[in-house]
């Protein structure tokens, strides 16, 4: 008697793998929307990503995005920080403690807005390319950890 409810495992006999749009997915993580459905949230707090999507129930704990999103977002602020800070120093000069007031909560601030959206495009990267647990049908996938692991 066949099982009707078991997921379907893609084998290379069963024909094509189902295909997940790399930039569709980043663009719904850019959101903070699952990279699956686009309707969950990502994140159940500021930088933490939600075991499951709310919406389609994706599991999504099995992500690896360690510092990837931080040296991304460093170099995107720095790419913009350090020619104002050039061209102000050049055409006016002021004060270093009048560009340091300036330049370090500027910094920050758009540091803690590019986090989220960098983390979640990077998500939504892994999951596309169905990277680190993101697979199925990958036979090292793991479990989800428990709290006492952690």
């Amino acid at each position: 008697m066949p099982v009707e409810n078991q997921p379907t495992r893609w084998t290379r006999e069963s024909g094509a793998r189902p295909e997940r749009n790399l930039w569709l997915a980043m663009k719904r993580g850019m959101k903070c929307r699952c990279p699956a459905c686009g309707e969950g949230k990502i994140f159940s707090s500021f930088l933490r990503i939600a075991k499951t999507c709310p919406s389609c129930h994706e599991e999504l704990y099995h992500h690896r995005a360690d510092d990837l999103p931080a040296y991304l977002v460093i170099v995107i602020v720095g790419h913009i920080i350090v020619p104002v800070a050039l061209a102000i120093e050049k055409a006016w000069a002021p004060d270093m403690l009048l560009q340091m007031a300036f330049y370090v909560p500027l910094s920050l601030l758009m540091s803690l807005l590019l986090l989220p959206p960098t983390k979640g495009a990077v998500v939504g990267l892994q999951w596309a390319l169905r990277m680190h647990g993101f697979d199925e049908n990958d036979p090292e996938r793991t479990k989800e950890p428990s709290l006492a692991s952690s």
